[in-house]
């Protein structure tokens, strides 16, 4: 017959500890020795830290543990250095900033077309005379048929 999801073992049932069992520490999963060897481990993992930490700060006082070969070799990623937040008060507003060359012919693009439009405006530029001279010519023709 069919048990479900969880199929039984040989050696028994399983069996599932309730709140109260695991509050108290006689739960199935977690037997009492369990306790005593995990402080065991803990306090060996402080003492191995604290003698670390000691021997680190008579090595170097301010050097970090530095992850894979990070402390062998020296990379000059500007990727792995964390951004520097800057504050408002802090930004130097003498300070001239360099722009890309994207950037710089994108300004130049805008100034262009402003000073085409200014131009266009002003009825200096070939495309206006053009479009002046058709509208002149369209109403002296318009003119000439009002007077028939």
């Amino acid at each position: 017959m069919g048990r479900g999801k969880f199929k039984g073992k040989p050696t028994g049932r399983r069996q599932f500890s309730t709140l109260e069992q695991m509050m108290a520490g006689n739960s199935a999963s977690r037997p009492r020795t369990f306790k005593k060897e995990e402080a065991e481990l803990e306090e060996e993992e402080r003492s191995e830290e604290q003698l670390e930490e000691e021997s680190e700060d008579e090595a170097g006082a301010g050097a970090e543990k530095q992850k894979g070969t990070l402390g062998i070799i020296q990379v000059d990623n500007p990727n792995l250095a964390k951004p520097e937040n800057v504050k408002a008060r802090d930004i130097d507003m003498e300070k001239t900033i360099e722009l890309s060359r994207r950037e710089s012919e994108e300004i130049e693009r805008q100034k262009a077309r402003e000073r085409y439009m200014r131009l266009q405006e002003q009825g200096k530029t070939e495309q206006i005379r053009k479009v002046l001279e058709r509208l002149a010519l369209i109403r002296q023709q318009r003119a000439e048929a009002a007077k028939k």
